[in-house]
């Protein structure tokens, strides 16, 4: 009999135990009795008797390794799917999955609890070989209901603090916001304005703390007036220029922490009849296929989205098949596209 999903939203576990169940009566991680199943050497010999022993008493069966997934099935999860960011990481997923024979349920949360107790119950209904989560929060409910299922979950650009046994895959946001605000100052722009991501999101906040160390390495204080909040949408980006146009000191040139919100930069600009780069250089984050269309062309950081989303979908599927991941912990790096958005001071 499979699990259910209770009332409450907690799932109501199975005759069959889990690692979880084991880690927890040894008194010990998740990761350890995983370490203990794999045969490393990095445990103390009186945790790995203990573990050991629990293994054999209660009866734990592993998951096999098999040549291709039971499933056949990778589900994707979002909290949202109206971005151009989403497409691309399911770009990705796809195409690993295809080669692999696997295919891809995709879903949106919502950022909701009803919505997330749905998709646990369906995922239960029709099983799945395992599970990408795309910027949310790994709570413990979430991670526990996904243990009793036995679905294992890699986790790309993850909301919070992710669980050490989940793997994550990111890309060098930090870098990437130093290196857009370093061009900047390559140009002669001293006040640099930012539109910030969702505080939230810890490759918002990785993007942020670069634009910081870029202004500082430079010797320049960092001047909170200039940094205004976004989403990562067109419209926060819109907003947020309009803001910053509007000090008595505007700056020169706006580093925008997502390239939709670069697009709204773009229209704030347009409609007080000024122009990009000429007035006010513009950078991005991302690199989506429309910024080389926009006009001008846009100057971005490149986020690798679909390679992020072709590393989660081997290592899920190598986690399906019993086996070690390749790394635990993946940031792919980012790198900065000059376009026609961004000129000297002054020119």
């Amino acid at each position: 009999m499979p699990a259910l999903v209770c009332e409450g939203g907690s799932v109501a576990d199975d005759s069959r135990v889990t690692i979880t169940a084991i880690a927890h009566e040894a008194g010990v991680s998740v990761p350890t009795v995983s370490r203990v199943l794999n045969g490393r050497s990095d445990v103390a010999p009186d945790t790995r008797e203990r573990v050991e022993q629990l293994l054999h008493e209660r009866g734990y069966r592993r998951r096999q390794s098999r040549s291709r997934p039971a499933a056949g099935l990778i589900d994707l999860v979002f909290n949202d799917l109206d971005s151009p960011w989403a497409v691309e990481i399911l770009r990705g997923v796809e195409e690993v999955g295809h080669d692999a024979g696997t295919g891809t349920v995709v879903s949106a949360l919502h950022r909701r609890t009803g919505p997330t107790r749905q998709w646990l119950k369906s995922l239960q209904d029709r099983s799945t070989d395992g599970v990408i989560l795309v910027t949310s929060d790994l709570e413990p409910m979430l991670q526990a209901e996904l243990h009793r299922l036995d679905a294992p979950a890699v986790a790309v650009d993850p909301a919070g603090t992710p669980a050490l046994d989940v793997p994550t895959v990111g890309a060098t946001n930090w870098a990437g916001g130093l290196t857009a605000t370093e061009h900047l100052l390559a140009l002669g722009h001293r006040r640099i304005g930012l539109i910030a991501g969702p505080p939230r999101l810890l490759c918002s906040r990785a993007r942020l703390d670069g634009y910081r160390a870029g202004l500082e390495s430079a010797g320049i204080a960092v001047d909170d007036a200039l940094i205004a909040p976004g989403d990562f949408y067109h419209e926060s980006g819109f907003r947020g220029a309009d803001a910053l146009l509007d000090l008595p000191d505007p700056p020169t040139a706006i580093f925008a922490a997502s390239d939709q919100m670069a697009f709204g930069v773009y229209e704030a600009v347009r409609r007080r009849g000024r122009r990009v780069p000429d007035d006010i250089s513009v950078v991005g984050f991302d690199d989506l296929p429309e910024a080389r269309w926009a006009s001008p062309p846009l100057t971005t950081v490149r986020q690798p989205l679909a390679d992020m989303g072709r590393v989660a979908a081997r290592t899920v599927l190598q986690l399906a098949a019993g086996q070690a991941p390749d790394s635990r912990r993946v940031e792919l790096a980012t790198e900065l596209v000059r376009r026609e958005s961004t000129a000297p001071l002054g020119r």
